[in-house]
């Protein structure tokens, strides 16, 4: 399965506001990700520098690039816009993260 992961930043003090948005993840904007091929999503908070570091499970049919072109995507961007940093169109400044090193019991 591909595994995307990526940074993003949160603006001083947003925290819990980031957290309580997520919390409360809109039913639409969850059945979208899940019908674009997510099978597991997660986003780490680093405290002292404020970045977020996500991690997607795909699956080998996933069709994540469309979600940007969707209605719910858009507004979610919107709604997330105050308090991370942000492209003009609101889309979340997301940096690529390289894979260096990579464990599975089994491989070796």
């Amino acid at each position: 399965m591909p595994i995307h992961a990526f940074r993003m930043t949160l603006h001083p003090g947003q925290q819990a506001e980031y957290r309580r948005r997520h919390d409360a993840l809109w039913p639409e904007l969850a059945a979208a990700l899940g019908e674009a091929g997510i099978e597991d999503y997660r986003i780490f908070l680093d405290g002292e520098t404020r970045h977020l570091f996500a991690l997607m499970v795909l699956r080998e049919d996933h069709r994540v690039e469309a979600l940007q072109a969707l209605p719910v995507m858009r507004r979610w961007w919107d709604y997330m816009a105050d308090i991370m940093d942000t492209h003009e169109d609101n889309a979340p400044v997301s940096v690529p993260l390289d894979e260096v090193f990579a464990f599975r019991p089994g491989d070796q």
